[in-house]
C-alpha cells in the first residue's frame, strides 16, 4: 500500500497553499464588487436634463367609478424628470408618466382612481453597471402630492427583484416650489416644481450576495439627507371628451 503524507500545520507548503487560496478568494470579491463600485468618494452626480414635455396619451386612463358624472372627472397625464438624492448617489431619472382620473364623487367627496406609470431604467453616475428604475408603489394622493415609489435596481450580478423599498415603499410628501404655470389652453398643458427633502431612503433588498457591498457603496439606508425635485408637466381631458373605450 502506498504512503501517505501529511502537510504538517505551520509547513511552508501549508502557508504557500493558504495564500494561495486566499489571494484567489480575494480575486474574485474584488472582480465581484468591480460591478456595483462607485468610481470616487461622495455623491455621484448626473448631467442636468431639459424638463419633461407632457404626455398625451389617453390609453392608460382607468375606468371611472359607478354613479360619477363623467363630463367632471377628467384624466390626467403627467410627465415628470425627477432628480433624486438617495444616499450617497445622486441621479437625473429618465422622464416618468403617469395616469390617473379625478373628480368628485356621489357623496360629495373627491374620487381618484389610479392608472398607470412607465420608466426607463438610467444608468447611475460613478456605479458601473448599475442602473435604477423607479416603480408605483401602490399609493397616491395627487390632491395633497403624496405618492409612493419603489426603485428597482439592474445589474449584471444582482438578483432579479433587486430593489430599494421592497418590502415598504419610498413614500413622499411633495411640497411646490412656487406657483403652476399654463404653458397651453388647448391643448390645456401645465407645469409646475414640487420637491421632498424629508423622505427616509431603506436598503436594498433581495440582491444576492452582493447586497451587502451594494448597500455600503450607495450608502443605504439614509434616514435623511435625501432628496427629490420633481420637475413636471401635465395636461387632462375629461371623459365625455375621451375617445370610446373598449
Amino acid at each position: 500500500m502506498p504512503k501517505t503524507t501529511a502537510t504538517r500545520p505551520g509547513s511552508p507548503l501549508l502557508r504557500r497553499a493558504t495564500a494561495a487560496a486566499t489571494a484567489a478568494a480575494t480575486a474574485a470579491g474584488v472582480a465581484a464588487l468591480a460591478a456595483v463600485a462607485v468610481g470616487a468618494p461622495g455623491v455621484a452626480h448626473a448631467a442636468p436634463v431639459a424638463a419633461a414635455t407632457p404626455a398625451t396619451d389617453f390609453s392608460d386612463c382607468p375606468a371611472l367609478p359607478d354613479g360619477v358624472d363623467p363630463a367632471r372627472w377628467k384624466c390626467e397625464v403627467h410627465t415628470a424628470a425627477p432628480r433624486l438624492t438617495m444616499g450617497k448617489v445622486t441621479v437625473t431619472l429618465a422622464p416618468i408618466t403617469m395616469t390617473h382620473a379625478e373628480g368628485p364623487l356621489p357623496d360629495g367627496g373627491n374620487g381618484q382612481v389610479w392608472g398607470a406609470m412607465h420608466g426607463a431604467p438610467t444608468a447611475v453616475p460613478g456605479v458601473r453597471g448599475l442602473a435604477i428604475r423607479p416603480e408605483y408603489g401602490g399609493r397616491s394622493d395627487f390632491y395633497t402630492g403624496e405618492f409612493s415609489l419603489r426603485f428597482r435596481l439592474l445589474g449584471p450580478l444582482l438578483k432579479k427583484g433587486c430593489t430599494v423599498g421592497a418590502g415598504e415603499p419610498v413614500d413622499f410628501r411633495l411640497k411646490r416650489s412656487g406657483p403652476s404655470t399654463w404653458v397651453s389652453q388647448d391643448p390645456p398643458v401645465i407645469e409646475f416644481s414640487a420637491y421632498d427633502d424629508t423622505f427616509s431612503a431603506p436598503a436594498a433588498e433581495h440582491c444576492g450576495p452582493l447586497t451587502g457591498a451594494l448597500n455600503r457603496r450607495l450608502g443605504l439606508p439614509a434616514a435623511e439627507g435625501n432628496l427629490m425635485s420633481y420637475d413636471a408637466s401635465y395636461t387632462f381631458r375629461t371623459y365625455d371628451r375621451l375617445t370610446a373605450r373598449p
